[in-house]
């Protein structure tokens, strides 16, 4: 039996096998090695010559990844949204090579990518969809392309985004490991855990750990514990933008609502937009911009003042002094002897900080460096 035959076999005793507390343990053994089995299938066509990743080089303060089946108006929109020119048709697979473009919005400067139209078995490389999905997983924010018309593309999309280890709008959990030589698995778990030990002691098993000290202390699933032992999962934030509503009937309106709402969709959250006449795309910016969770912040230059046409581009996760710092570059790091900051963040303006303060947006900030 070929290494694709176990996997279909593999995945069809697990799909044929009902789960309860009974059998949950044979499952988490199942799903372990089933991940297994697929990294090995993965890395066997990479090491024979298989398709690789679309080489796409970062720029810019943030990424955007715009995913859509094909034909849905993701070129339209890039160049709507930018200074990229993306060849347009009405056929299926009209975008053929990655597309940047440029979005200039609040002083940031944010890459969007426009992939080839995914279709369904994209993770299993149809239509070369691993090469497409490479350069979804590094991006920093996935942008869902609907047309209003198709709702339902959005569950096939996230489907084929998860086989392909992106892990949208959560966290990983936390599963602390510490091998030790001797003595077997310690495992300690909180009473927030549903997981039978016997189920995480055998998953830890099929990734031969044999002798560690493991502790979990928030709820997981076995898919969830599955992922916290591959250190190959992305996991990225989304949205939803719904293309083509000036085509949208107002009696009309209310089905396409409670299709979203079938697919776990806010209407309030998604964005409607129409990229063949340019309607909705400031709103879409600004979610964008929201979702990024960038800042900014205007830099105080000695003799020159404060700089509001160039913002330095933060982000709310990386927002102190010395992220700025580390953006700004050259010298400051070695002269750097204290910061004054004017804004939200501070109890008053000037106030002087050091490097670990937390910066808000638009916030005004003046380095004293050492000469």
């Amino acid at each position: 039996m070929g290494l694709k035959e176990e996997i279909e076999a593999i995945e069809e005793e697990i799909a044929n096998t009902p789960y309860n507390k009974s059998t949950e343990q044979h499952i988490g053994r199942l799903k372990a090695k089933l991940s297994e089995k697929k990294e090995e299938l993965e890395r066997r066509q990479s090491s024979g010559g298989g398709s690789g990743g679309y080489a796409v080089e970062k720029h810019g303060d943030a990424t955007v990844a715009l995913v859509g089946f094909p034909s849905v108006g993701k070129s339209t929109l890039l160049n709507a949204l930018t200074n990229a020119d993306s060849e347009v048709g009405s056929y299926e697979f009209t975008t053929l090579d990655v597309n940047p473009g440029m979005l200039e919005y609040n002083g940031a400067n944010i890459q969007l990518l426009d992939v080839p139209g995914l279709i369904e078995g994209a993770a299993e490389n149809r239509g070369g969809g691993q090469a497409v999905l490479s350069v979804v997983r590094t991006a920093d924010l996935v942008l869902f392309v609907l047309s209003v018309f198709e709702i339902q593309q959005y569950e096939r999309l996230r489907e084929e985004l998860y086989k392909n280890k992106v892990r949208l709008d959560t966290e990983p959990v936390q599963v602390n490991i510490r091998k030790k030589h001797k003595g077997g698995i310690n495992l300690t778990t909180s009473d927030r855990v549903t997981l039978d030990d016997d189920t995480i002691m055998g998953v830890l098993r099929e990734y031969d750990y044999v002798n560690a000290d493991v502790t979990i202390r928030e709820d997981l699933t076995i898919d969830q514990l599955v992922d916290s032992l591959q250190a190959n999962r992305e996991y990225l934030p989304s949205m939803v933008c719904v293309n083509k509503a000036d085509l949208i009937e107002p009696d009309y309106l209310e089905t396409v609502n409670e299709q979203l709402r079938d697919h776990d969709i806010d209407p309030e959250e998604a964005v409607f937009i129409s990229a063949e006449e340019e309607k909705g795309l400031d709103s879409l910016k600004q979610t964008i911009w929201e979702e990024l969770g960038l800042i900014r912040i205007y830099m105080d230059k000695p003799g020159r003042g404060v700089d509001r046409e160039e913002p330095l581009i933060l982000t709310e996760e990386e927002n102190t002094v010395d992220d700025a710092i580390d953006k700004l570059g050259g010298s400051f790091d070695e002269r750097f002897r204290f910061a004054r900051v004017t804004g939200s963040s501070a109890k008053h303006d000037e106030q002087q900080v050091g490097r670990d303060h937390e910066l808000h947006d638009e916030d005004v900030l003046r380095i004293v460096a050492r000469k």
